[in-house]
């Protein structure tokens, strides 16, 4: 097979500023395009917590952030160009409704996208604050700060080596108990008008000066979509599993809010839902961990996110997604060769 990189893809093309649009190149990175946007008083609307992909990937993919009331980050995709199989280019955007709602998250399957254009936001200011509270009080305040704040999430950390396998700072001083096992380091996030400063557990800066994580460690990773209504079950059930059945793994689970869009083959099509996420080192043979947790997370209702691992059928995608037959016959009749499709790909999509 072809693999091809559109890294040498970058750059922003066109700034909409009435519109508060920004068209940019495939292979530019989400760091790199909030640079720009920051310079032009301009923001997205909001991000995940790693900022160095490509837009077209982790937007095509399924990448979120947190929020309640916000929705994948491919629902700020308003167009974008897509080159075809004999190299026509297909353009879609408002005015081609069905392609706009399935090519957001396409996997790469209806063509090599060359540039795509994001509905953005105003430039504004994050209140960031981070401490740590014991499992029972994060799973006690959970609906609270999910209703009260723009963005909510937290990391579920077994063991006090948990925290420093994603790098996260030591909270130790914001805990009630002192505990250092069974912990969530937890986060919120609102806009504020306030001048930026950084303390050891609060900052406010620039929007996208704020959401990402520095992770140095590399690690492979497990994330579905759970509807929100079972949220608190599923981690605990998730919790139960690796504190009972696999203790060695020492990785936090990841835990953040989204709400539904209408992109067909999103994670969160029509379904407001949290994320629950697993995750080990490069190298390390955890598969009986993986597939135990995706048996637990399958009897949620759950979606993967289709850019980390997952077990999904062809049949799974035709019974969790409503729209999975819909975007199969778009794709081939846009692609009836299957140029765009690998292995993988041909047995969720064909």
């Amino acid at each position: 097979g072809l693999h091809l990189t559109l890294s040498n893809m970058k750059g922003v093309r066109h700034i909409d500023r009435e519109r508060r649009r920004v068209t940019a190149s495939a292979g530019t990175t989400i760091n790199e395009l909030v640079r720009v946007l920051k310079q032009e008083g301009l923001s997205m609307v909001n991000q995940g917590d790693i900022d160095s992909q490509a837009i077209a990937g982790a937007l095509t993919t399924g990448t979120h952030g947190t929020g309640a009331r916000l929705p994948v980050l491919a629902d700020a995709i308003v167009g974008m160009k897509l080159i075809q199989p004999n190299g026509e280019i297909l353009v879609v955007d408002e005015s081609t409704p069905d392609l706009l709602l399935a090519g957001r998250v396409s996997l790469g399957t209806l063509g090599v996208i060359s540039e795509m254009t994001l509905q953005l936001t105003d430039s504004y200011r994050l209140r960031e604050r981070i401490w740590r509270e014991d499992f029972e009080a994060a799973m006690d305040m959970h609906d609270e700060l999910a209703a009260s704040h723009r963005h909510f999430s937290f990391f579920w950390c077994m063991t006090e080596q948990s925290r420093h396998c994603y790098c996260l700072p030591d909270t130790a001083a914001t805990s009630k108990s002192g505990r250092t096992t069974d912990v969530c380091e937890m986060k919120v996030m609102d806009i504020t008008e306030d001048e930026p400063f950084e303390s050891e557990f609060e900052k406010v800066a620039y929007s996208s000066d704020v959401y990402p994580i520095e992770y140095i460690a590399n690690f492979h990773e497990l994330e579905y979509a759970v509807p929100v209504e079972h949220g608190k079950d599923a981690v605990r059930a998730v919790r139960r599993l690796m504190m009972e059945e696999f203790p060695e793994a020492i990785y936090p689970i990841e835990y953040r809010f989204t709400a539904g869009d209408e992109a067909w083959m999103s994670p969160f099509y029509r379904q407001d839902s949290v994320t629950v996420s697993v995750s080990s080192e490069p190298g390390k043979d955890y598969w009986n961990y993986l597939r135990a947790v995706d048996r637990i997370l399958r009897g949620y209702g759950v979606r993967p996110h289709w850019g980390k691992m997952h077990f999904l059928t062809g049949e799974d995608v035709t019974s969790i997604y409503p729209r999975a037959n819909d975007f199969r016959a778009l794709r081939r009749d846009r692609d009836p060769e299957g140029f765009y499709l690998n292995d993988h790909l041909s047995a969720l999509f064909k």
